[in-house]
């Protein structure tokens, strides 16, 4: 790949990771548009992982207490409030495992990658995340987070493997019926995906002892380049969120889906 290329890689998905107009359907259109080799799915890993690093370092003082939460469970000093929500994080986490390893062991993500299935999911879950930011309470903040509201939006986020439906999008609207803030359920659906996105980093591990030297530098390039978007878009967003609702993503998603599904 080129470096603009790389570039407009990280672009896409510093901005759309945390936006919730999905980060794997814009990364699917970029070369759509762009007429670039699509990028393949450990490009689309490494930019993840970008995203991922950018997500520890803005709520670094969470990522401690969820830490000092871990030290507590293997019985080293007492931090109940951060041990019980660091489990129900994690067990939080379990759907979206078990449905992707199902999909990558059957051969089922390279037939997500289309423009029509992309269309689909902005119209659908942007409506959705429309309907959740009208009617949800803004009363919950992370704090308040229940076993059953982890398991509850860690369901809404294995929806998130198939492209367009956006990881934040989906566990922001699952957590906004539930009562989250705008803000709140954008600090839940981010530090909710650290061990998930950390999972899918770990999958394609045996992809990478096969991969040449030039595909490592390219995926360690665009992975920087993705840390420096997403660090300035979660600092956008969480100033947004406390200012405006998110109907602005919900017309985006709807128009761009209406927009591919009419083109394609």
């Amino acid at each position: 790949m080129t470096f603009i290329q790389m570039l407009l890689l990280a672009v896409v998905q510093g901005v759309t990771e945390f936006l919730p107009i999905s980060s794997s359907g814009h990364l699917i259109l970029l070369p759509v548009f762009t007429g670039f080799s699509d990028q393949g799915p450990m490009i689309d890993i490494a930019v993840h992982v970008g995203s991922l690093l950018a997500i520890i370092t803005f709520f670094f003082k969470d990522v401690i207490a969820l830490g000092r939460g871990g030290f507590a469970t293997i019985g080293i000093g007492k931090a109940d409030q951060e041990r019980r929500l660091l489990w129900w994080i994690i067990i939080g986490t379990i759907p979206a495992v078990i449905v992707g390893l199902f999909l990558k062991t059957g051969g089922y993500l390279e037939g997500f990658r289309s423009t029509t299935l992309v269309g689909v999911n902005l119209i659908v879950y942007g409506v959705l995340l429309g309907i959740a930011d009208r009617v949800g309470r803004q009363v919950k903040t992370f704090e308040d987070m229940t076993l059953k509201d982890g398991l509850i939006v860690g369901l809404a986020q294995a929806c998130a493997l198939i492209p367009g439906t956006s990881r934040s999008g989906v566990t922001m609207t699952a957590a906004r019926f539930l009562g989250y803030s705008r803000v709140e359920s954008a600090r839940f659906s981010f530090l909710l995906s650290i061990p998930a996105v950390a999972g899918a980093g770990i999958l394609i591990i045996p992809d990478l002892m096969d991969a040449s030297s030039e595909l490592l530098k390219e995926a360690v390039i665009t992975g920087a380049l993705t840390f420096i978007a997403a660090l300035a878009t979660m600092t956008f967003l969480m100033q947004f969120l406390r200012k405006a609702s998110m109907m602005i993503f919900v017309i985006y998603r709807v128009v761009l889906g209406a927009a591919l599904l009419l083109w394609f």
